[in-house]
């Protein structure tokens, strides 16, 4: 039998606690779903459900929302378990409730099908009232959800009074924070205005591209500080707008695509007064952390929309739905939908100290995804002066996708290198990491790790270790045939980085909100990190990677048994340009060093100096 709890495995709890936002009133889920243990046998892959406020941005899955109407009467809540006494905030349980098998029924018992019913409760046993409310249930063995939700039948539906006030949701906090102001509506087009910020100390993109969807058939008619990537006159002509408009010309649309794909302007367009002279526009793509520079941290464009009908007055507003949007050799994000949010205000164009505000407004947040295994984008290599060998990159750390896999394994180990094998492609590394192998005996197969095929690798290099302090140098990669402007990256350690004292080649910052974290950059001139280059000799040399190094120096000064050489001066997290970057599987360790845990060694000492004490006595 699989798991009968979302969260758990082995056991079934009569309830949980969780801290989540909710309504005030109580709220009952029923859930049935069907416990697939095959795969084979299920329709569809395992899928986790968001119940909560159809308000919420990144709501998934189906749901039903029974809550506090808004208005004063007062109604007595149903009762909640004995249990939620002791909570202030907020209760939630999950019940199991009863289990059956469904058809067709088998005697292979690890092949049968199972469905189950469930009770998710949530209370609010606090005095503040919240909106967006989410609950999320996941799943692990290839459940589906049947039903979603059945409202209380204790619970009466209050009435809205009259001419109630709209009220919106609070705007949300997030790695990208994108918003939707419409400017100006008249009765089949309104002017609307996009504006990205990047509020991530981390968070990175260039050339980025956004996409969303039209819901109600819509066309960009113009844009300002942006554009689409096709221009597909036909579809316009031959498509819904063409049939409504009889009459219009659409030799100047931007794009009657129900997906555009947008991107920012480059920077000669600037002062293009027909689609530039736009605050925060054409930097061909790029959004820098506040940090380098607050500037760059905003992209701004402009889009005049056409409806068609029935939305043909000026108040039947309906944005885009599913956002996304990409850069570059730069960190993936996930979006959520739109949610409605106060009016931006923006400041008088003619500086007087007056305020004017968008006819209508919507948020949606973008939030950073942790890279999945072989999906990376950068890696990281690893060396000590104690040690001749260099750990380079996971195999395939960034994918093997466009690798021959019949002629590399993507499964193995990579393989010790030399220093100087850092420098050259992976092509051409083969004899120098079989040679390596065979001075070093190590381990040398037929069948060689594939690449690890990443734009970007970085090496972290303990340079010394002394009793006061310790040095680190990190040299950068670009093997791509491109270079990286305004690159930057940074270091996380664990308590080793709070020794942080100098870097000498590399503007270094620590980063303050960002735990024992060191923000590194290039010097003013030296900002650009080169692409990849031709040797010496094109016919006989390798390619050349770009390059970029720096020591970075550490005091022990008030840090307790710190071991650089066991682990405490290699990072724990690495990015390059917003992106995390695929670490190394192991650490280089002293030459000479015992493999054996510390525990057992100190065991060995005291056994040794005991034995050693008692041979002398009886001596």
């Amino acid at each position: 039998m699989g798991a009968l709890f979302p969260w758990q495995t082995d056991w079934e709890p009569s309830g949980m606690q969780f801290p989540m936002l909710c309504p005030r009133e109580l709220i009952s889920v029923f859930l049935v779903i069907p416990l697939l243990l095959v795969s084979n046998l299920s329709p569809c892959s395992a899928q986790d459900y968001i119940i909560g406020d159809p308000g919420a941005a990144g709501g998934a899955g189906g749901g039903a929302v029974v809550g506090d109407a808004g208005d004063d009467t007062k109604e007595k809540p149903a009762a909640g378990p004995p249990e939620h006494n002791n909570c202030n905030g907020i209760y939630l349980t999950y019940n199991f409730i009863s289990r059956e098998k469904e058809l067709p029924r088998l005697k292979n018992a690890t092949a049968q099908a199972w469905a189950f019913k469930s009770e998710a409760t949530i209370l609010n046993s606090g005095l503040t009232e919240l909106k967006g409310w989410k609950m999320f249930i996941g799943f692990h063995h290839h459940e589906i959800l049947v039903s979603c939700c059945k409202k209380d039948p204790k619970f009466k539906e209050k009435k809205a009074p009259k001419a109630k006030k709209i009220k919106f949701l609070a705007r949300q906090d997030g790695d990208l924070s994108l918003t939707y102001d419409v400017m100006q509506s008249f009765g089949n087009n309104y002017l609307a205005q996009v504006t990205i910020d990047n509020n991530n100390p981390l968070g990175r993109l260039d050339h980025w591209n956004l996409t969303w969807e039209w819901m109600k058939g819509e066309f960009i008619q113009s844009m300002r500080g942006a554009y689409t990537h096709t221009r597909d006159i036909a579809q316009c002509v031959y498509g819904p707008a063409g049939q409504y408009y009889q009459d219009f010309d659409f030799t100047g649309v931007m794009s009657c695509d129900k997906n555009p794909v947008m991107a920012d302007l480059p920077a000669q367009r600037k002062d293009d007064p027909k689609i530039g002279k736009l605050p925060y526009c054409c930097r061909n793509g790029s959004l820098l952390p506040t940090m380098m520079d607050e500037s760059k941290a905003r992209s701004i464009f402009q889009l005049q929309v056409f409806k068609l009908p029935p939305d043909m007055n000026r108040t039947a507003l309906t944005p885009p739905q599913k956002w996304k949007i990409s850069g570059i050799l730069n960190p993936e994000y996930e979006c959520g939908a739109p949610i409605r949010v106060v009016p931006t205000e923006f400041p008088d164009p003619s500086g007087l100290q007056s305020t004017s505000t968008a006819i209508a407004s919507w948020q949606v947040v973008c939030n950073i995804t942790k890279p999945k295994v072989k999906q990376s984008k950068c890696c990281v290599s690893f060396s000590a002066y104690y040690n001749d060998s260099v750990i380079p990159c996971n195999t395939c750390a960034c994918g093997c996708e466009d690798t021959d896999t019949s002629t590399c394994n993507p499964n193995a180990r990579s393989m010790l290198l030399p220093p100087e094998a850092l420098l050259v492609p992976f092509d051409n590394r083969t004899k120098k990491a079989r040679a390596w192998a065979k001075i070093k005996h190590y381990p040398n197969p037929k069948t060689m790790p594939c690449p690890d095929n990443c734009g970007v690798s970085l090496n972290w290099h303990i340079n010394s270790d002394y009793a006061d302090g310790w040095t680190a140098r990190l040299t950068l990669f670009n093997w791509e045939d491109y270079p990286f402007e305004d690159w930057f990256t940074a270091v996380q350690l664990g308590k080793a980085g709070r020794g942080y004292e100098n870097v000498y080649s590399f503007n270094g910052t620590k980063l303050p909100n960002v735990k024992n974290t060191i923000f590194l950059q290039g010097l003013p001139g030296l900002t650009y990190l080169m692409g990849e280059v031709n040797g010496t000799n094109p016919t006989s040399d390798p390619r050349i990677p770009g390059k970029q190094q720096s020591v970075i120096s550490f005091k022990k000064k008030g840090l307790r048994d710190l071991d650089i050489q066991r682990g405490d001066g290699f990072p724990i997290k690495v990015f390059f340009n917003g992106e995390e970057c695929a670490l190394p599987r192991a650490i280089p360790l002293p030459s000479s060093a015992c493999r054996c845990p510390y525990g057992v060694m100190r065991l060995v000492f005291i056994l040794a100096l005991t034995l050693a004490l008692i041979t002398d006595r009886f001596h």
